[in-house]
């Protein structure tokens, strides 16, 4: 019996453990959605209410593996989970690709995908990510993207 309840103990401390390290993904329409709903929410309260909704850990603009991020035209980064406040412009992914720079590209044509390798946050491996660029000022744009 108490071999039994040991068994059962472990094996729900293992299902624990394991639940806890799965995050589920979040696809590209659901990224573009939230890319929409986050440009129609910078429109609505202005840049420094959205970078505040847009960083915060627990608002209504991360879901899963999904977060929305901000960066200006000269690739300086408002919102990020990690890299806020740093300059991206000439950030690399591990094929050499300037995927902030081609960010910026979509964004001036006012919206548009773009592939690159970026490191999964919820497992640390680098992966194929695809991310929605949207136009949201002059000056700025959101993203949002999903891992492939």
């Amino acid at each position: 019996m108490k071999r039994c309840c040991a068994i059962v103990v472990v094996s729900a401390f293992l299902a624990m453990w394991v639940a806890s390290y799965c995050v589920a993904a979040g696809t590209p329409e659901e990224a573009k959605k939230m890319v929409e709903d986050g440009a129609a929410f910078y429109k609505a309260n202005g840049k420094e209410k959205a970078i505040a909704a847009f960083n915060d850990p627990k608002g209504q603009f991360r879901k899963d593996d999904l977060f929305i991020f901000m960066l200006d035209m000269n690739g300086k980064c408002y919102a990020h989970y990690s890299l806020a406040g740093k300059n991206l412009e000439g950030l690399k992914d591990s094929d050499g690709k300037y995927f902030v720079r081609e960010q910026i590209a979509a964004a001036k044509k006012g919206s548009g995908w773009v592939d690159y390798k970026f490191t999964n946050p919820t497992n640390k491996k680098i992966q194929q990510k695809t991310s929605y660029i949207q136009r949201v000022d002059d000056d700025h744009y959101v993203g949002c993207g999903a891992f492939k």
